[in-house]
Order: structure tokens, then C-alpha cells, then sequence
């Protein structure tokens, strides 16, 4: 795990936002940074080695079969880890379990 992943995961982990997220978790070809699949919500941190095009076709095939996908560059987490934990808490409420 990159930094800003452990950052992330620190504060996503034993359900500390009252929902479960997994790491790493494969969505059709693609494998997610972070998942909550009650909720799903899909949470991506992107470093350097992110290529927008390749990006942008993994979050419409998530988006095509209901999943809201968060995206964060790895300096937003590190400079403001609470800003990017209370998206990522908002994004849960405004999805509901079993919502699409």
C-alpha cells in the first residue's frame, strides 16, 4: 500500500465509519483501492502513475452497474485527510444500503 492508501484505510477499517469497506476488491476486470459493497461506493487514490483515459472507462463501467466512485489524488489525502475521510462518510449517507 502506497501512503495515502494506509492513511485511508487507518480510518476506513474495523467499519470506523459504521460500514464494512474491503480492500482491494475486484469489480469485473477492475480492483478496486477501497469498496463498501453494502453502500457501493467505490474509493480510488491516484498517484502519478494514474492514466486519466484509463481512469475514466474504469469509473463508467462502475458507474454502469451502480456504483458511486470517489476519486482522490494521493496529495489530497495527505494534506487533508479529514476532508477526504468526510466525502467518503457523506458519499455513504447519501447511498443508502441496497440503494443503486
Amino acid at each position: 500500500m502506497s501512503d495515502a492508501e494506509r492513511l485511508v484505510w487507518s480510518r476506513l477499517r474495523y467499519q470506523a465509519l459504521g460500514v464494512k469497506f474491503r480492500r482491494q476488491h475486484p469489480i469485473g476486470p477492475y480492483v478496486t483501492d477501497f469498496a463498501c459493497l453494502s453502500h457501493r461506493v467505490v474509493v480510488e487514490l491516484d498517484g502519478s502513475q494514474h492514466s486519466p483515459r484509463y481512469d475514466r472507462a474504469r469509473d463508467a463501467y462502475m458507474r454502469k452497474r451502480g456504483w458511486t466512485v470517489l476519486r482522490f489524488w494521493a496529495w489530497e489525502v495527505v494534506s487533508d485527510l479529514d476532508v477526504v475521510i468526510g466525502t467518503i462518510a457523506n458519499a455513504v449517507a447519501e447511498h443508502p444500503a441496497g440503494s443503486t
